[in-house]
Protein backbone atom coordinates (compact mmCIF):
# COMPACT_ATOMS: atom_id res chain seq x y z
CA UNK A 1 0.00 0.00 0.00
CA UNK A 2 0.93 3.23 -0.67
CA UNK A 3 0.20 6.79 0.90
CA UNK A 4 -0.06 10.52 -0.04
CA UNK A 5 0.16 12.29 2.72
CA UNK A 6 0.42 12.21 6.59
CA UNK A 7 -1.18 14.99 8.07
CA UNK A 8 -0.31 16.13 11.32
CA UNK A 9 -2.84 18.60 13.60
CA UNK A 10 -5.75 18.04 11.58
CA UNK A 11 -8.94 19.37 12.13
CA UNK A 12 -11.05 18.85 9.54
CA UNK A 13 -11.83 14.88 9.14
CA UNK A 14 -13.08 14.24 12.58
CA UNK A 15 -13.97 16.04 15.90
CA UNK A 16 -10.46 17.63 18.06
CA UNK A 17 -7.28 17.20 16.78
CA UNK A 18 -5.90 14.38 14.66
CA UNK A 19 -3.78 12.59 12.69
CA UNK A 20 -4.79 11.90 9.30
CA UNK A 21 -3.17 9.25 7.01
CA UNK A 22 -4.21 9.51 3.81
CA UNK A 23 -3.84 6.16 1.32
CA UNK A 24 -3.43 6.17 -2.25
CA UNK A 25 -5.59 3.99 -4.12
CA UNK A 26 -9.19 4.32 -5.24
CA UNK A 27 -11.40 3.35 -8.26
CA UNK A 28 -14.53 5.40 -7.47
CA UNK A 29 -13.06 8.12 -8.97
CA UNK A 30 -15.79 10.46 -7.72
CA UNK A 31 -16.32 13.59 -10.03
CA UNK A 32 -14.89 16.85 -7.74
CA UNK A 33 -13.02 14.73 -5.48
CA UNK A 34 -10.77 16.88 -3.90
CA UNK A 35 -7.43 14.44 -3.65
CA UNK A 36 -7.93 13.08 -7.05
CA UNK A 37 -4.05 12.43 -7.17
CA UNK A 38 -5.14 9.74 -4.49
CA UNK A 39 -6.65 7.35 -7.05
CA UNK A 40 -2.97 6.05 -8.07
CA UNK A 41 -2.45 3.25 -5.89
CA UNK A 42 1.16 3.91 -6.71
CA UNK A 43 1.14 7.33 -5.56
CA UNK A 44 3.62 9.05 -3.00
CA UNK A 45 5.25 6.80 -0.78
CA UNK A 46 5.18 2.82 0.34
CA UNK A 47 3.53 3.09 3.88
CA UNK A 48 6.30 0.57 5.15
CA UNK A 49 7.36 0.23 8.82
CA UNK A 50 8.93 3.67 9.31
CA UNK A 51 5.54 5.23 8.16
CA UNK A 52 3.52 3.19 10.84
CA UNK A 53 6.23 4.47 13.74
CA UNK A 54 5.38 8.26 11.97
CA UNK A 55 2.20 7.71 12.08
CA UNK A 56 2.17 6.82 16.00
CA UNK A 57 4.64 8.95 17.25
CA UNK A 58 2.80 11.63 15.98
CA UNK A 59 -0.06 9.99 18.07
CA UNK A 60 1.59 10.56 21.13
CA UNK A 61 0.68 13.98 22.14
CA UNK A 62 -1.92 13.92 25.00
CA UNK A 63 -3.97 16.90 22.68
CA UNK A 64 -3.88 14.20 19.99
CA UNK A 65 -7.75 12.96 19.97
CA UNK A 66 -7.53 10.32 17.35
CA UNK A 67 -6.19 9.18 14.07
CA UNK A 68 -8.20 9.36 10.43
CA UNK A 69 -8.09 7.17 7.53
CA UNK A 70 -9.18 7.88 4.29
CA UNK A 71 -7.37 8.69 0.89
CA UNK A 72 -7.96 7.61 -1.77
CA UNK A 73 -10.27 4.24 -0.28
CA UNK A 74 -9.02 3.03 2.69
CA UNK A 75 -11.76 -0.27 2.05
CA UNK A 76 -10.38 -1.09 -1.33
CA UNK A 77 -8.75 -4.66 -1.18
CA UNK A 78 -5.28 -3.92 -1.96
CA UNK A 79 -5.57 -1.26 0.98
CA UNK A 80 -7.52 -3.50 3.88
CA UNK A 81 -4.85 -6.13 4.29
CA UNK A 82 -1.91 -4.00 5.13
CA UNK A 83 -4.14 -1.13 7.19
CA UNK A 84 -5.55 -3.84 9.49
CA UNK A 85 -2.34 -4.94 11.23
CA UNK A 86 -1.72 -1.22 11.34
CA UNK A 87 -4.53 -0.12 12.79
CA UNK A 88 -4.32 -3.30 15.41
CA UNK A 89 -1.03 -1.42 16.47
CA UNK A 90 -2.68 1.80 17.02
CA UNK A 91 -5.32 0.33 19.29
CA UNK A 92 -2.73 -1.64 21.41
CA UNK A 93 -0.82 1.32 21.48
CA UNK A 94 -3.51 4.14 22.07
CA UNK A 95 -6.56 2.55 23.24
CA UNK A 96 -8.04 5.89 24.36
CA UNK A 97 -8.10 7.72 21.21
CA UNK A 98 -10.43 7.12 18.61
CA UNK A 99 -10.70 5.95 15.24
CA UNK A 100 -12.51 7.70 12.11
CA UNK A 101 -12.39 6.33 8.92
CA UNK A 102 -14.05 7.61 5.93
CA UNK A 103 -14.89 5.62 2.48
CA UNK A 104 -16.57 5.70 -1.13
CA UNK A 105 -18.79 2.83 -0.32
CA UNK A 106 -21.37 1.99 2.34
CA UNK A 107 -21.17 -0.15 4.99
CA UNK A 108 -23.99 -2.11 3.78
CA UNK A 109 -21.96 -2.77 0.77
CA UNK A 110 -18.54 -3.20 2.45
CA UNK A 111 -20.00 -5.97 4.65
CA UNK A 112 -21.83 -7.53 1.89
CA UNK A 113 -19.94 -11.11 1.17
CA UNK A 114 -18.98 -11.15 -3.02
CA UNK A 115 -19.54 -6.89 -3.19
CA UNK A 116 -15.93 -5.41 -4.22
CA UNK A 117 -14.60 -3.72 -1.04
CA UNK A 118 -15.18 -7.06 0.91
CA UNK A 119 -12.65 -8.68 2.12
CA UNK A 120 -11.48 -10.86 5.04
CA UNK A 121 -10.09 -7.73 6.54
CA UNK A 122 -13.27 -5.86 6.32
CA UNK A 123 -15.05 -6.20 9.21
CA UNK A 124 -11.92 -7.09 11.24
CA UNK A 125 -10.86 -2.96 10.53
CA UNK A 126 -14.85 -2.01 11.15
CA UNK A 127 -14.71 -3.61 14.42
CA UNK A 128 -11.64 -1.71 15.29
CA UNK A 129 -13.16 1.79 14.08
CA UNK A 130 -15.31 4.23 16.18
CA UNK A 131 -16.52 5.88 13.33
CA UNK A 132 -17.17 5.75 9.37
CA UNK A 133 -18.01 8.42 7.17
CA UNK A 134 -19.81 6.26 3.87
CA UNK A 135 -20.68 6.37 0.33
CA UNK A 136 -19.58 8.37 -2.81
CA UNK A 137 -19.23 12.05 -2.69
CA UNK A 138 -21.74 13.89 -4.79
CA UNK A 139 -21.24 16.75 -6.63
CA UNK A 140 -24.65 17.17 -6.91
CA UNK A 141 -25.07 17.19 -3.04
CA UNK A 142 -22.32 19.21 -1.82
CA UNK A 143 -22.60 21.03 0.87
CA UNK A 144 -20.02 23.02 2.40
CA UNK A 145 -21.85 23.53 5.27
CA UNK A 146 -21.79 19.82 6.85
CA UNK A 147 -19.59 18.99 9.26
CA UNK A 148 -16.73 15.93 8.38
CA UNK A 149 -17.79 15.08 5.09
CA UNK A 150 -18.53 16.50 1.85
CA UNK A 151 -21.71 15.42 0.26
CA UNK A 152 -25.55 15.37 1.84
CA UNK A 153 -25.81 11.67 1.13
CA UNK A 154 -22.47 10.66 3.09
CA UNK A 155 -23.44 9.44 6.49
CA UNK A 156 -21.41 9.64 10.06
CA UNK A 157 -21.78 6.07 11.40
CA UNK A 158 -21.35 4.60 15.10
CA UNK A 159 -19.73 1.52 13.85
CA UNK A 160 -19.85 -0.08 16.80
CA UNK A 161 -23.69 0.45 17.34
CA UNK A 162 -23.87 -0.35 13.91
CA UNK A 163 -22.22 -3.82 14.05
CA UNK A 164 -23.63 -4.65 17.11
CA UNK A 165 -27.42 -3.86 15.61
CA UNK A 166 -26.61 -5.22 12.08
CA UNK A 167 -27.71 -2.07 10.30
CA UNK A 168 -26.29 1.35 9.99
CA UNK A 169 -26.62 3.98 13.68
CA UNK A 170 -25.70 7.65 13.09
CA UNK A 171 -23.12 8.82 14.51
CA UNK A 172 -24.28 12.13 17.02
CA UNK A 173 -22.19 15.09 17.07
CA UNK A 174 -20.74 15.42 20.50
CA UNK A 175 -20.66 11.73 21.46
CA UNK A 176 -17.55 10.63 22.54
CA UNK A 177 -16.91 7.05 21.40
CA UNK A 178 -12.79 6.70 22.38
CA UNK A 179 -12.23 3.45 24.03
CA UNK A 180 -10.07 3.88 27.22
Amino acid sequence: MYFGEIKNCDIADGPGVRITLFVSGCRNRCPGCFQPQTWAFDYGRPFDRAAEDEVLRLLAPAYIRGLTILGGEPFEPENQETLYPFLRRFRNQYPGKDLWMFSGYTLENMLREGAHPHTVWTLPILSLADVLVDGPFIQEQKDLLLRFRGSRNQRLLDVPASLQRGEPVLWTDGQDRGRA
